[in-house]
C-alpha cells in the first residue's frame, strides 16, 4: 500500500517549514470547531504559502497574509451565498453524494481546503464533525467526489490525473514546480522545482 504523504514530499522536496506552529493549528481548529486531517496539517507546514505548478494553491494558519482560517472562512461564507435551490439533479451536490443538505463550514458540511486558478474548490466532507472523503467543484458548475485522504488526491494530482472531475488533468513533467507566495506587497514570488521524478 503507498504511502502517499511520503510519496507526495518525495516529489515536492524538502520540507520548508518556515511557518509550522502547532499553536496556530490548535487555534484554528478551536475556530473552526473541526480538526483538519493530519496529513494536510503536515503538507501545508512543510511547503505553505505556495502555489504547485502554476495553479494549486495553498494556505497557512500562521501567516497573516494567505491566512488558511481567513480563506476558509471567506471562501464558506461565498459558498453559502450560491442559490443552490435552482440546481438541475445531474449538477446537485446533495443528490449526488448523498448530503443531508449542502453547507459550508458546518458539522455535517463542505469545508474548503484548497483552489487553483482555474476555479476548482477542494472541500473535505464532514459528517456529524468528522471530516472524510473529498468533493471538488470544477469551477464551472461540475462536482467529483473522492474517497481517500488529502495526499493521496494530491500525489494523484500532481501526477496528472483527473482529480476534479473528467477531462481536468494539470499534468506538468518533470519536477513539480513550486512558487512561495510573497509575503508582503514588495516581495516578489519565490519560484523553485521539486526533485526530479522521471515523469
Amino acid at each position: 500500500m503507498t504511502d502517499y504523504l511520503s510519496a507526495v514530499m518525495a516529489m515536492l522536496g524538502p520540507a520548508q517549514n518556515r511557518y509550522a506552529d502547532p499553536s496556530a493549528w490548535d487555534r484554528l481548529h478551536a475556530e473552526l470547531g473541526i480538526r483538519l486531517p493530519t496529513d494536510y496539517q503536515t503538507i501545508v507546514d512543510a511547503y505553505a504559502p505556495i502555489q504547485l505548478n502554476g495553479h494549486l494553491s495553498l494556505h497557512h494558519p500562521a501567516t497573516a497574509r494567505w491566512n488558511l482560517g481567513d480563506w476558509i472562512r471567506d471562501t464558506a461564507r461565498a459558498w453559502s451565498e450560491v442559490p443552490w435551490g435552482d440546481l438541475d439533479p445531474d449538477e446537485d451536490p446533495p443528490l449526488l453524494f448523498g448530503l443531508t443538505e449542502l453547507s459550508f463550514a458546518t458539522r455535517d458540511g463542505l469545508w474548503p481546503i484548497a483552489s487553483t486558478d482555474r476555479g476548482e474548490t477542494l472541500f473535505l466532507m464532514a459528517a456529524d464533525g468528522t471530516l472524510s472523503g473529498i468533493l471538488v467543484e470544477d469551477g464551472e458548475g461540475g462536482w467529483a467526489q473522492y474517497e481517500m485522504n488529502f495526499a493521496e488526491w494530491l500525489y494523484r494530482y500532481l501526477s496528472g490525473e483527473d482529480m476534479a472531475g473528467p477531462n481536468t488533468s494539470a499534468f506538468y513533467p518533470g519536477p513539480v514546480q513550486l512558487r512561495r507566495l510573497p509575503m508582503t506587497a514588495d516581495e516578489r514570488p519565490e519560484p523553485w522545482s521539486g526533485p526530479e521524478r522521471g515523469m
